[in-house]
């Protein structure tokens, strides 16, 4: 990754780019997970909606953050401060622009979203949900000293039914200690 790379707090202005993002990496990665229909469907409009809502009024306790290059958005993170009492902060979105994977990102964004939550958190763990069926990923946060501690049914996006294809199933992969990925 060339050196203009830079990492920043998400903005309100960045939903929209954050929602298209989002959309398309859903697209990507859960097929045969979520419904076609709702895939193919308007789901651009569902996640810019997600994002304007969260960015206009973000919790103290949460971090966004962008990868941009050349003010172009290459990935984004956002982490939910002390989310669970036993696994602590939860990293609820890491995507990076398709054309921009393996090339560092999404190792950036973890680096710096790590600690970031870990400072402003009571518990010093950290923990994602990533679908069963998505290896790359899996392997990913492996790499990154995750640990797989859990397998539970995937809840449907939105929590509205009628959304998913089959019964897909999301590993939890844990850190310990949130700050530790300072160092990866």
């Amino acid at each position: 990754m060339s050196d203009a790379l830079t990492l920043r707090p998400a903005r309100a202005s960045d939903a929209e780019a954050i929602g298209q993002l989002h959309a398309d990496s859903w697209r990507r990665h859960y097929r045969g997970a979520f419904s076609e229909a709702y895939l193919d469907g308007d789901i651009e409009a569902d996640r810019n909606e997600v994002w304007t809502a969260r960015l206009a009024a973000p919790s103290s306790s949460d971090v966004t953050l962008v990868a941009e290059h050349r003010d172009e958005l290459l990935g984004f993170v956002h982490a939910i401060g002390d989310d669970d009492p036993q696994w602590g902060s939860l990293i609820d979105n890491l995507h990076v622009r398709y054309d921009q994977q393996r090339r560092g990102v999404g190792r950036l964004l973890m680096a710096a979203a790590g600690p970031a939550v870990a400072e402003r958190s009571r518990h010093s763990g950290l923990y994602l949900w990533v679908l069963q069926q998505n290896t790359r990923a899996q392997d990913f946060y492996r790499a990154l000293g995750g640990t797989c501690v859990e397998q539970a049914p995937c809840p449907p996006p939105g929590g509205q039914p009628g959304r998913l294809h089959g019964h897909p199933f999301r590993l939890r992969f844990a850190w310990h200690d949130a700050s530790d990925l300072r160092d990866i």
